[in-house]
């Protein structure tokens, strides 16, 4: 018995060695941590944050590419909303969105282009209250801190910042400058995601425990869409989740993150580098092979303090249908959008009125497609009335989201209300960029997640969105 028990101690010590724990080293001891810098003196957190009321929002765009035009699209649909000033390197596309706005019946815009460091005036503008940007992720972070500095409130386009130094630089700037900084996520406004929240939040699903989200998109169609080709050569020269956005958001916003619960440690890993690499030697006959740094396919599993656990994936090189995978698991049902959009429900979840004239709900299977309808009709978000539904779908932007997202955010700075995404959202969506690669090159060692409101995850109780 004692010689049975000794080689049972030694297995364990071997064990412990080889997964890189020693008794000695605890399990929170090999958790790799980032700095969190300590908050300068003065200032404050900018949780719930409130600003007077503009009755007109004044909007200058940054970057004409492949979002901008759209956004210029759809503020001239929102009512009290000017374009001010447009701003692009190339003149033809600040001329051609400038156009487009007269054509929609809207005062022309000031233009701005010629070179990459001329949207440093568009930021000095008295005349501008929310400047907008939409240029290459590269440049994101900088415009943002300088825009608040400025004395502008500032919406940027996903990822909002690449690396854990900019998501630092500008969760200060907007404790420092009162300013909002929101990220332009749009995946949080789609109907579906909307919906869903609502039911989450009316306990539908019991408590949620865990949930799933991605960003899996072949991207080789668009490639050669890019200004300069910038997107291709940032996943030749980095690696980790690049673009995490579109599917954390969705699923931390159902888990109140910083708002009654918070991400603590992640680990990541990803594939060997194959299609991207083909896909540029066909048609360029550069060979980038020993020099691609990012997988074809990134997996992060994170955990939270209120014992959730959260899977994210990035693929944007392999032959795969779209999919966000968006998916809650809770204790009383079950919801799904990727590949088959669904419900399955406890009957004991669902409204009688819901389920009279239906089939009997189990919980095993998906609710029918008439079930579905009835509980989207009757969970559909409060801030998305018929009107706003409507006009949504008529003016577009993937669907109506972008439309909904752009006058969600008009709407709370016309009534000085708190935005539906704050710079910590924005903090902790992008932090997956550096804390995934960090993750990755420790052979997938767990790596904190820092806490970007550096105390106050908990004072505020769940995601309210303002009426």
């Amino acid at each position: 018995m004692k010689k049975a028990l000794h080689l049972s101690l030694s297995m364990m010590m071997a064990l412990l060695v080889f997964v890189g724990c020693t008794p000695a080293q605890s399990a929170e001891d090999r958790v790799i941590k980032t700095e969190i810098p300590v908050r300068p003196a003065g200032q404050t957190d900018v949780l719930q944050l409130t600003c007077a009321p503009i009755p007109n929002v004044r909007v200058a765009i940054i970057g004409l590419g492949m979002r901008g035009p759209g956004a210029a699209h759809r503020f001239a649909h929102i009512p009290g909303v000017e374009v001010v000033a447009l701003c692009d390197v190339l003149e033809s596309n600040t001329k051609r969105v400038n156009a487009s706005l007269v054509a929609a019946g809207k005062p022309k815009a000031q233009e701005f282009f010629g070179d990459t460091a001329v949207w440093r005036e568009v930021t000095k503008l008295p005349n501008v209250d929310l400047v907008y940007v939409a240029t290459p992720w590269a440049s994101h972070a900088t415009m943002g801190v300088q825009a608040m500095k400025d004395g502008k409130h500032v919406a940027i386009e996903v990822p909002a910042a690449m690396n854990l130094q900019e998501i630092w630089d500008l969760v200060n700037t907007s404790e420092a400058t009162r300013k909002h900084c929101m990220q332009l996520e749009n995946c949080v406004y789609d109907f579906y995601e909307l919906t869903t929240l609502n039911m989450a939040q009316q306990g539908l699903f019991g408590e949620v425990l865990h949930t799933e989200g991605a960003y899996i998109h072949n991207l080789e169609p668009f490639w050669n869409s890019y200004w300069n080709n910038w997107r291709l050569e940032y996943n030749i020269e980095h690696y980790g989740d690049l673009y995490p956005t579109h599917g954390i958001g969705p699923v931390c916003q159902v888990l109140n993150m910083h708002r009654g619960d918070k991400m603590n440690t992640l680990v990541s890993m990803q594939t060997k580098t194959v299609c991207i690499p083909e896909f540029i030697k066909k048609t360029t006959g550069r060979d980038v092979s020993k020099d691609f740094r990012n997988g074809d396919h990134t997996t992060t599993l994170i955990n939270t303090e209120k014992g959730k656990t959260i899977n994210i994936q990035h693929n944007v090189a392999t032959p795969r249908p779209y999919d966000r995978m968006y998916q809650l698991t809770g204790t009383k049902g079950f919801a799904n959008k990727y590949p088959v959009e669904g419900y399955a429900l406890e009957a004991s979840q669902v409204d009688s009125t819901i389920t009279k004239n239906h089939e009997n709900l189990s919980g095993h299977d998906f609710v029918s497609g008439a079930v579905k309808a009835e509980l989207m009709a009757k969970y559909k978000h409060p801030i998305v009335n018929a009107e706003l539904e409507e006009t949504a779908k008529k003016v577009g932007g993937h669907g109506g989201m972008d439309y909904i997202m752009d006058y969600r955010l008009i709407y709370c700075l016309q009534n000085g209300l708190p935005l539906d995404m704050d710079v910590y959202d924005l903090a902790e969506w992008c932090s997956l960029i550096e804390l995934s690669k960090i993750s990755i090159e420790n052979q997938s060692a767990p790596v904190a997640v820092p806490d970007f409101t550096r105390g106050a995850w908990d004072k505020v109780d769940g995601l309210k969105l303002a009426l």
